[in-house]
């Protein structure tokens, strides 16, 4: 609503003997002169770390916003998004096209990122795993994979710890801290993506298996994937979502209708064996399970993955494939086997090198029309395979 004053100045103006163009210019610019200007609108408190605006964390409208309260034109932030995500470029005064004031502003205001290198170590096998110290002072961790076929996969987490407790997991064991921003989980990725760029290679996929359970922060989780999609250009289908099996979430999950992939840790088929090894099973049991995953198949039409530790004398005989392919009988999936990881928690071990039960496993799951693979463990010899995250130089947790 304008002003009283203000609406009969307008009037005034518009029913005057000349009402042409002049007119009606004089009555905008009153118009114009009387509305208040837009609202300053800061980037959200988690987005700003000791005063500084995270550029990895504000979404394009957000930068747009930022960069026009510095007066600075609407093609800057395009500009800047490309030296961020697409070229990679962390040093603003390589950033040749964006004036020098604003490189000043910029250092001065903004920061890039939220993740401090603690510490990085190789595997033998290529592997590298990253620990990254949090702006609260908790740490996480992150896998590169290096494949002979090219391929580069990002093992990302999406909480401080988890609070599943897989008995068989480090993570698990570890406890539950918090939830991952965003902006946390998406830089993970890219500093990963950025570290491959610097070597003439490119990040291929991203998989949500690293600590944490990502349907227990799926917002966060959602977000970032987003933004795989849109600043890394990771397609949908080269992203794998990984959970322990939260029905309800799965349902909603498929509901989505994301070309995302799905992987869900079983390992046993069994509920009083399951129940053992994963205490969700005792909320969300195999028979709710197989629903919500018959749900998936029937709403996306997309193939599931169900993911399968190898653990001698409990889950890698035959027995048990057997009960696995009468389980999965119906369902559009595919089995990933891995020996089991060691971890100092866990009493279980991996079938002995030379064994005969992985195979013979896989073969019975082909009598039922299962199609499985066995894996490749990679990066033990750094913690770096699946179920070895625990942040081990930083195993206590930090209380602030």
């Amino acid at each position: 609503m304008l002003p009283a004053a203000a609406a009969r100045l307008v009037c005034a103006v518009l029913s005057t003997a000349r009402p042409g163009r002049l007119a009606r210019q004089a009555a905008l610019r009153s118009l114009s002169m009387t509305q208040a200007p837009p609202a300053r609108v800061a980037p959200p408190a988690e987005k700003v770390w000791d005063g500084r605006a995270d550029l990895y964390a504000l979404s394009d409208a957000e930068l747009r916003t930022l960069l026009a309260e510095w007066g600075q034109p609407a093609f800057r932030a395009k500009q800047l998004s490309e030296w961020l995500f697409v070229k990679g470029v962390s040093d603003f005064d390589q950033m040749l096209n964006i004036p020098l004031a604003l490189r000043e502003q910029l250092r001065a205001k903004a920061r890039l990122g939220s993740l401090q290198l603690a510490m990085s170590q190789r595997s033998r096998d290529g592997t590298a795993k990253y620990l990254w110290r949090l702006a609260d002072g908790r740490e996480i961790e992150t896998v590169m994979m290096p494949y002979t076929d090219g391929r580069r996969t990002a093992c990302i987490s999406s909480q401080v710890g988890c609070a599943m407790r897989c008995s068989f997991c480090a993570t698990g064991q570890m406890g539950f801290s918090r939830d991952l921003l965003p902006s946390e989980i998406f830089e993970q990725a890219l500093r990963v993506s950025n570290e491959l760029r610097a070597r003439g290679e490119r990040l291929s996929n991203v998989v949500l298996m690293g600590m944490g359970e990502p349907f227990r922060n799926y917002d966060a989780v959602l977000d970032a994937v987003g933004q795989l999609r849109s600043r890394l250009g990771i397609g949908a289908r080269h992203i794998t979502i990984s959970t322990v099996g939260i029905a309800p979430m799965i349902r909603r999950f498929a509901d989505e209708d994301l070309e995302v992939k799905l992987a869900v840790s079983l390992h046993v088929a069994d509920d009083e064996a399951r129940s053992k090894l994963m205490p969700v099973n005792r909320k969300h049991n195999l028979a709710e399970l197989l629903d919500a995953c018959r749900y998936y198949n029937e709403k996306t039409n997309r193939r599931l993955t169900f993911e399968w530790a190898l653990i001698a004398g409990e889950n890698d005989s035959v027995e048990r494939a057997t009960e696995l392919g009468r389980f999965l009988r119906g369902l559009k999936c595919h089995v990933n086997c891995i020996p089991l990881n060691p971890t100092a928690g866990f009493g279980g071990r991996a079938p002995s090198v030379g064994s005969s039960a992985a195979d013979a496993f896989i073969d019975e799951l082909a009598r039922h029309g299962i199609p499985a693979t066995l894996r490749v463990r990679r990066g033990i010899d750094i913690d770096a395979g699946c179920g070895q995250l625990a942040n081990k130089a930083a195993a206590k947790a930090v209380t602030l």
